[in-house]
């Protein structure tokens, strides 16, 4: 029997990247299973709806006729839980995230819904990848989603370990002119944040957070032999990131035993 995929993301239901990539799995003969955020939901984090109840749509006006599809009212890691929690009969094969309209580099996966949805897989035990298009204003993303069609074959015959996933973040070209595809490390972005102070229609006062990338931050503790994601994002490859959802400094570990303990107030 075909491989049976979720997929979801942040950018919600009406999202080309998530049509283009439920679609492309459909066609490709997976079975497919969307439930995702019945709006935008892009920087939500691994954020769970814990003080109002969440709604589940069918929806079956928007992807190819067999696709089994939901609008959820909640995060995407709301949608990711209650797929596997409430919604499928049996755990999928795979989770798939995206395709996000942007790039997850660096820093960015700490606040991206589309990496959390994935994650919410991987806590679940079922290998999951976030899909991302890297640029904000491209709208081809059929390399990008046959990519994730060709990985799923691969990744039968060579699992990823256990409690990781894949981020994965595609440049905004033809399959043609990409480089190639590499194994990356994440890289840490640095930003300079503004906020812009407006008022509304009543006199309040509320700030609109803005911000531009500055530069990268290299880590003189990772590997230098071993490009960051932003690295060989710039050098057009599809980058392959492995993250985790454990974030102890195991490096750190021996040296903070080896100090004293600070006393009890």
């Amino acid at each position: 029997m075909a491989p049976h995929i979720l997929v979801s993301n942040d950018d919600g239901i009406f999202a080309l990247g998530i049509k283009t990539l439920a679609n492309t799995l459909a066609r490709s003969g997976y079975r497919v299973t969307v439930v995702c955020p019945d709006r935008e939901r892009s920087a939500t984090g691994h954020g769970l709806t814990l003080h109002r109840p969440i709604r589940a749509e069918a929806i079956d006006t928007v992807f190819d006729p067999g696709i089994r599809a939901w609008a959820c009212s909640g995060t995407p890691s709301d949608c990711v839980k209650l797929a596997l929690g409430a919604l499928l009969d049996s755990p999928p094969d795979f989770v798939y995230s995206g395709i996000n309209h942007g790039p997850n580099l660096g820093s960015d996966v700490l606040y991206s819904g589309t990496v959390s949805a994935a994650m919410e897989g991987t806590i679940d035990g079922i290998p999951s990848v976030a899909f991302s298009l890297a640029d904000f204003t491209g709208t081809d993303f059929q390399p990008a989603a046959d990519f994730a069609c060709a990985l799923i074959p691969h990744l039968q015959a060579h699992p990823l370990p256990p409690a990781i996933l894949l981020s994965v973040n595609v440049p905004p070209l033809p399959t043609s002119a990409m480089a190639g595809v590499m194994i990356t490390r994440q890289g840490v972005r640095r930003y300079v944040d503004s906020f812009e102070r407006r008022q509304d229609p009543r006199g309040k006062t509320y700030f609109w957070l803005a911000g531009e990338v500055l530069e990268e931050v290299i880590d003189p503790h990772s590997p230098p032999a071993l490009l960051t994601d932003v690295q060989a994002m710039g050098l057009n490859y599809i980058t392959l990131t492995p993250l985790q959802y454990n974030l102890t400094a195991f490096d750190a570990l021996a040296s903070l035993q080896s100090l004293p303990l600070p006393p009890l107030a």
